[in-house]
């Protein structure tokens, strides 16, 4: 049988850390919550391994240090409205929600958009809840931080606009097929953009709503 908790901590040292993963509200979150909740049945005795998860339907779990890497390129604070772009089964929603004011995890495929509302009841999360649907089913909602779990193709444009002022948006780019992890801040004057570090992550796909989840 596996021991979740030496799993958990094996992963934040020779996974996370080791990334340069130093943000302590984020290790200790990832620390704590227990990802073999997130994976498929089949896969929790692998849920800590350093490789992405695939959750079917074209969505997957970023691996641990894909994920805390992007997540600290983010700066939460305990004041921000976080959106969680491409949620899948709500790991990343949970991380984030464990010091953010409150987190929307955004999820296309309704199935999983489900699993990850009920993993977040599971584990009494209440500053954290999950849309089945897209960008346009967020009204007229707006973030401090917006974490997009997956690569893009292009500028995150409809994202952008999404964001307060002062607020970041951290995605990978794809660049002839090489992602690299981009943060854009809100300014007076437009948005400013820098990049950071090359990762791999397979490009975020529609799944049921294609037409409203569009960068």
């Amino acid at each position: 049988m596996v021991d979740f908790a030496a799993a958990r901590r094996a992963m934040i040292d020779s996974q996370v850390s080791a990334a340069g993963v130093t943000e302590r509200r984020l290790v200790s979150a990832m620390g704590r919550i227990p990802r073999e909740l997130f994976v498929p049945e089949h896969r929790r005795g692998l849920a800590y391994i350093d490789e992405l998860h695939d959750l079917g339907n074209a969505r997957f779990l970023p691996s641990p240090a894909v994920f805390g890497r992007l997540a600290q390129l983010a700066g939460i604070t305990e004041t921000d409205r976080v959106l969680d772009l491409g949620a899948g089964t709500g790991y990343g929603t949970a991380v984030l929600a464990a010091w953010a004011q409150n987190v929307t995890g955004l999820e296309t495929d309704p199935q999983l958009a489900e699993q990850a509302q009920a993993n977040l009841a599971t584990l009494d999360i209440t500053n954290a809840t999950i849309i089945a649907g897209g960008i346009d089913d967020l009204l007229d909602q707006r973030f401090d931080a917006i974490l997009v779990e997956g690569a893009l193709d292009g500028e995150p444009t409809d994202l952008l606009a999404r964001l307060n002022r002062n607020g970041r948006l951290v995605a990978l780019i794809r660049r002839g097929g090489v992602g690299v992890a981009h943060r854009y801040r809100a300014a007076v004057d437009g948005f400013k953009k820098e990049t950071h570090f090359d990762a791999t992550l397979p490009v975020l796909q529609p799944t049921t709503r294609a037409e409203e989840f569009i960068f």
